[in-house]
């Protein structure tokens, strides 16, 4: 019996890496440092609130707001998982959608970990730990774990947890361009002539 391939050519080919980041841009590997953490038992809507308010922070600036919602100064905004969030001042400081907020203080010392992992990554690779933003950040649902509650007439129900995967890449901020020096500026034969005949309101009348 003969079975057709019916894999797609692409997946078959030498230069397709499966890896395990689902971050597929062309890096080079030198330059950016990983983290990533599997199966971890905090809750994947807070997980996946706060990693999306920090995508595109420098580390320092994650670090200091994630210790400050650990101090309960600032508030993580919940702007997708906001059914039965709770609203506060704290949230104009971030401008969440109707000040729901909230301070995930588990959910928010596993994200800091992970920093400081993809720092200490990235320190080993001898790359400037001043200068690392956070490009990439995800988090996933991962399978629920079961457990069960005892309910009333003998019967038992679901109590499920609902923990997350989450992965990072961090890379170096590219150097400032400086802006090159603006020459003459080129306008069209039309504008000119209206510039050249344009009326300039002299003197005023009583």
């Amino acid at each position: 019996t003969q079975f057709l391939n019916t894999t797609p050519n692409h997946l078959t080919s030498p230069l397709y890496n499966m890896g395990k980041y689902s971050s597929v841009q062309l890096r080079d590997e030198s330059k950016v440092a990983k983290s990533r953490g599997s199966h971890l038992r905090v809750h994947f809507k807070h997980c996946r609130e706060i990693t999306h308010h920090i995508h595109g922070m420098s580390t320092t600036k994650a670090k200091k707001f994630m210790n400050d919602v650990l101090e309960f100064k600032s508030a993580v905004p919940f702007t997708k998982y906001t059914g039965g969030i709770g609203h506060h001042a704290q949230g104009k400081q971030v401008n969440a959608p109707g000040n729901a907020c909230r301070w995930p203080v588990k959910a928010t010392q596993v994200v800091l970990d992970l920093v400081k992992n993809a720092e200490a990554n990235a320190e080993s690779k001898s790359m400037d730990g001043e200068n690392l933003v956070i490009s990439h950040i995800q988090c996933n649902r991962a399978p629920g774990g079961r457990r069960r509650t005892y309910r009333a007439h003998g019967r038992i129900g679901p109590y499920m947890s609902q923990p997350a995967h989450i992965e990072m890449i961090l890379e170096e901020k590219a150097a400032p361009v400086e802006k090159e020096a603006e020459g003459p500026k080129q306008i069209s034969k039309k504008r000119a002539a209206q510039l050249r005949f344009k009326k300039v309101a002299t003197g005023g009348g009583i």
